[in-house]
This record gives C-alpha cells, sequence and structure tokens, in this order.
C-alpha cells in the first residue's frame, strides 16, 4: 500500500502511520482508496502551512493570508505537522470505547480523514475533514449492532446536546443510512470537541471534500430524509443548528487555484496530482 502514496511523501507517510498506530483502510492498496488520495493531496502540505493555509482559505472562501495554521501534532521525528490524519479527538466524545486504550486512529471508532488548525480573526478554529473519492451509497448500514448505535448516540445527536435540530421530528435510526450515518457522526465529534475547546478551539466545523463528478455520492439515500431534497449534503447541512459547521466542496474548487499557481517550489506536488487524478486537470 505504501507504494500508492506519492513517492516524494511516502517514506514520512509510513512512519507517521507506524509511528501513531494509525489503520490503514482496507483497500488502501487500490489506486480508488480515498485514503490514500487524501493523504497525496494534503500530506505534502503538513509541513508546508503557507501553501495549506491557501488551500483551506480557498475551501472556506477566505484570503489564504487571513489563516495562521497551527500545529496539530509531530510527526516521530520530531517534525512539526500542520495536518494530522485519521483524527478522533483528544477523548471518547461518543462512548465508543469501553477504555481509551482501544481507541485506534482509522479503526472502530468516528474519526475524520485529516484535521486541520488554525487562528482567524483572533480566534482559533478546528476543522474535521471528510475524504471521498469514488464512493456511492445506496443501502442501510447492517441492522446488527444498531441497539449499541441507539444507545450510544441517542443522546448527542440533537439539540441542545447535539448539533441537529430537534424540531426536525426525526431519531436517531433515521440517520443510519450512508453517508448520513458518518456526516451525523462526525458532526457530533465536531460538536463535543467545541464544547470541551479542545485545543482551545472556539469553533470546530467539518470540511466534506469530494470530485464535482461523482454525482451519485449527492444521492438522498434515508428515507426519512427524501421529502428534505435531492442533495445530500444539502439536506444534511439544513438540519443542523448551525448549518455553516457543515462545509461542502469540490476537490477541484477546494485545490485547483492553489494547483494552477504552483510555483518551482510547489510545482512537484501540483505536476503529480495533475498526472495521477486527472479530473484535477483544467478543461
Amino acid at each position: 500500500m505504501v507504494l500508492n502514496i506519492n513517492p516524494a511523501v511516502r517514506d514520512a507517510t509510513s512512519a507517521y502511520f507506524a509511528g501513531k498506530k494509525i489503520s490503514w483502510h482496507w483497500h488502501a492498496n487500490h489506486g480508488l482508496s480515498s485514503q490514500v488520495s487524501c493523504l497525496n493531496f494534503l500530506m505534502p502540505l503538513a509541513t508546508r502551512p503557507k501553501l495549506l493555509a491557501n488551500v483551506i482559505g480557498g475551501a472556506l472562501g477566505l484570503p489564504g493570508t487571513s489563516l495562521t495554521m497551527l500545529p496539530v501534532e509531530d510527526a516521530p521525528d520530531g517534525t512539526k505537522m500542520f495536518v494530522g490524519f485519521e483524527w478522533i479527538g483528544g477523548r471518547d466524545y461518543l462512548n465508543e470505547t469501553k477504555t481509551p486504550r482501544q481507541r485506534t486512529r482509522g479503526a472502530n471508532v468516528t474519526s475524520a480523514d485529516a484535521v486541520v488548525r488554525f487562528e482567524h480573526g483572533g480566534r482559533r478554529e478546528t476543522l474535521l475533514i471528510e475524504w471521498k473519492y469514488t464512493e456511492t451509497y445506496g443501502q442501510p448500514i447492517p441492522p446488527k449492532g444498531n441497539d449499541v448505535r441507539l444507545g450510544r448516540y441517542r443522546d448527542l445527536l440533537f439539540s441542545p446536546a447535539g448539533p441537529v435540530r430537534a424540531d426536525a421530528g426525526l431519531a436517531v435510526t433515521d440517520f443510519f443510512w450512508e453517508p448520513f450515518y458518518q456526516m451525523a457522526r462526525q458532526q457530533m465529534l465536531a460538536f463535543r470537541m467545541q464544547e470541551a475547546r479542545e485545543d482551545g478551539a472556539e469553533r470546530v466545523r467539518v470540511l466534506h471534500i469530494s470530485p464535482a463528478g461523482n454525482l451519485p455520492l449527492h444521492g438522498v439515500t434515508a428515507p426519512a430524509l427524501k421529502a428534505l431534497g435531492t442533495d445530500a449534503f444539502e439536506v444534511f447541512r439544513s438540519l443542523l443548528v448551525r448549518p455553516d459547521d457543515f462545509i461542502s466542496a469540490a476537490t477541484e474548487s477546494v485545490f485547483g487555484a492553489a494547483l494552477a499557481a504552483a510555483g518551482p517550489e510547489d510545482r512537484p506536488w501540483a505536476d503529480y496530482l495533475l498526472g495521477r487524478y486527472g479530473f484535477m486537470r483544467p478543461t
């Protein structure tokens, strides 16, 4: 699977995953792996905060110069990293494990594909990033274990104790369809991290990134939500007490400007992405 990673960050990625005991996804050895795609786009920026600020600023509709990126954690060799991967938060906010030792980044607990931290306008913020590539959904999650899921999340999803509007007339089980199940859990994680002011963050949001061409990903799969709209991400956003806490953006719009403006120092990163991911090439 390591051979699936951009050669420029291959060794650093391998050392990072081993050092942090992060689990690789099942299909990380496949060219269509979303985990690998996320790493290829973002791992080269983990030690380049100015370029990272331009990318994140573009996703949020802010000038990159207005963001001061903050370190997330240290790499195994002590290098400051401004992007963390398979992020699960500083503690078990969602009651998903019996002991802290059971928490493994990337497996069996709610996680974000990546996390960044920054200061903007005098306020510290955290952004959880969910990365999609070729995924599509349609079926409900396997029913085995739903009683456990309901027990975990019933008191964490709806306002005032959670991010989803209590007046929407919905139950936790209405979200037991992907991608809504994953989005709900990540939004609950963001909500709890913000409540706890983890790492001093006054605001924690979720940024969902996927290729513009993956239209099936936008389908509304959950039967109870179909009457609310035809785009899964717009429907989910409309259900939040604070809709701006969830941002859905196309991969092309997030990275396009930075790739087009890449100078000599950034050119290898840009050329690799444009060469491997054809949908990123200008038309």
